[in-house]
């Protein structure tokens, strides 16, 4: 009986994680809940605190710049002038600068799809079904990229729908494991025992 106890209770995760595991769960579906119903504020939170590092390190720069003496001095002050005001930019607008932001990876992404595009129909030494897969894949990066450049505030929306969902389905999962109690691992890591 008290062996068949402690391999019951090796199998499992102490107390502690199991409620760290929940409450963890819980802050994930609370915070997939907030993106899921305003797609858009996650974009200009994501801009908003990407302008505070950049002021930091601005700030740093300058003061690098001008108290250490170095080859890079100026270009170390002229740097975190540049940083301060595009951070000075990106606080003052951030819905702004989040779209703009946007717009440069819808156009990266319709380079991207254009690229799969022609791969697929210029190599002829791979199979049909992988040059199909890569023509269409291209197609549908293309016709995403012109979505989201004919709207980068919907394209975000899109995009902070899907990561919501997926943060729901993970704390979703994260409160299954700290309930039944079993290991988290690692992919591809064995427990050990």
């Amino acid at each position: 009986m008290l062996l068949s106890y402690n391999a019951m209770s090796e199998s499992k995760s102490p107390v502690w994680m199991r409620g760290v595991q929940i409450g963890l769960g819980v802050i994930a579906i609370i915070l997939s809940i907030i993106v899921i119903v305003h797609p858009v504020a996650l974009a200009v939170s994501i801009t908003i605190i990407i302008g505070i590092i950049l002021l930091i390190v601005g700030i740093e720069k300058i003061i690098s710049g001008i108290f250490v003496s170095n080859k890079s001095r100026w270009g170390n002050v002229g740097l975190g002038v540049l940083a301060i005001i595009i951070a000075a930019i990106a606080l003052s607008y951030p819905a702004g600068t989040a779209a703009f932001v946007i717009f440069l990876l819808a156009i990266a992404l319709l380079f991207i799809g254009i690229g799969h595009v022609l791969r697929g129909v210029g190599d002829k030494q791979r199979h049909g079904w992988a040059r199909g897969f890569s023509i269409g894949v291209g197609v549908l990066a293309i016709v995403f990229a012109g979505f989201v450049m004919a709207s980068p505030i919907l394209g975000a929306a899109l995009l902070s729908l899907i990561l919501g969902i997926a943060l729901l389905i993970i704390g979703i999962e994260i409160i299954a494991s700290g309930i039944s109690g079993r290991k988290m691992q690692m992919p591809g890591r064995k427990m050990e025992r």
